[in-house]
């Protein structure tokens, strides 16, 4: 697989689950038509838009297979397989290979703040274990360490199969790095849609979405523009869906994203501890941008 197989929009799909907390595989399905219908590139079940901290090993397994099927070759599927246990990533990362995943998406090691040198061998080891492409997730807000573009260079130019990252931080100077120094094979992809618009000018190749759970023609429009040169399209874009765009992180994702599926009826309002649902302004709030938009 080549860097031209990772790019353009890609969700990060939430997981819908029943009121009794277990798996809802029929919404499941739904969202994969919705997807597949609104011409999404990508479609990434079981990252931590999906709660992957709470799915267990056989969840994880059922949700990716399900996904597989049901995109009938329309979408590349990658799928959230990270930790920050490097054996157990490496374990997480071969179920999701045997279970159809075509790329693995995998999350920094979170909370431990390891050195470069110890993400290098994190990083490493799955690139090792698994033959699959591999899309670094690099999200300092979240996990409390960055992946130096040093590094992620570093991983990129010594195996094959470390084949892009998900760069979700607004740092401009490594953005710049990345794409500067980047091998051939390598996509950069944005995971801040308020970022969408300025990345692709500067030579990205796409996002890894959650505002593509709720618009995903729009997000998949934005950047098909900016790829295109077409700015002044892509600038209208980013402009109507901006606040909608801020929304979606009023409160920790991905509870308002969820928050905004049910309003749409996709899925049930059902999350698992220690998700809760937003408050009640924030759903005002978002009420208020989706009716604005016709999307409720």
């Amino acid at each position: 697989m080549s860097n031209q197989d990772l790019k353009g929009s890609a969700v990060a799909l939430v997981t819908p689950f029943r009121e009794d907390f277990s798996i809802d595989t029929d919404a499941l399905k739904q969202l994969v038509h919705f997807h597949a219908e609104a011409g999404t590139d990508i479609i990434i079940p079981c990252g931590t838009t999906g709660e992957s901290p709470t799915l267990n090993p056989e969840e994880q397994a059922d949700i990716i297979r399900i996904v597989k099927d049901e995109a009938k070759g329309k979408m590349l599927v990658a799928a959230g397989a990270g930790t920050n246990s490097t054996r157990s990533a490496v374990t997480l990362a071969k179920n999701a290979e045997d279970a159809g995943a075509e790329a693995i998406l995998s999350v920094a090691p979170y909370y431990s703040k390891p050195s470069q040198e110890g993400i290098y061998q994190h990083y490493r080891h799955i690139a090792e274990a698994v033959s699959v492409p591999i899309i670094i997730y690099n999200v300092p807000g979240r996990t409390g360490c960055n992946v130096s573009a040093e590094t992620i260079l570093r991983l990129a130019g010594d195996f094959s199969n470390i084949a892009a990252v998900k760069e979700a931080s607004d740092n401009f100077t490594q953005i710049a790095d990345l794409l500067d120094g980047r091998p051939e094979h390598f996509s950069v992809l944005t995971g801040e849609d308020t970022l969408i618009l300025p990345f692709m000018a500067m030579g990205g190749d796409g996002v890894i979405s959650v505002a593509a759970n709720q618009v995903p023609a729009a997000v998949k429009q934005l950047v098909d523009s900016a790829a295109a040169g077409n700015l002044e399209e892509a600038r209208r874009i980013s402009r109507t869906y901006r606040n909608l765009f801020r929304l979606n992180f009023i409160e920790s994702n991905p509870a308002p994203i969820k928050c905004a599926l049910a309003m749409m009826g996709m899925i049930k309002e059902v999350y698992r501890l220690p998700m809760t649902p937003v408050s009640e302004e924030s759903r005002r709030q978002l009420s208020l941008e989706m009716s604005a938009l016709g999307l409720i």
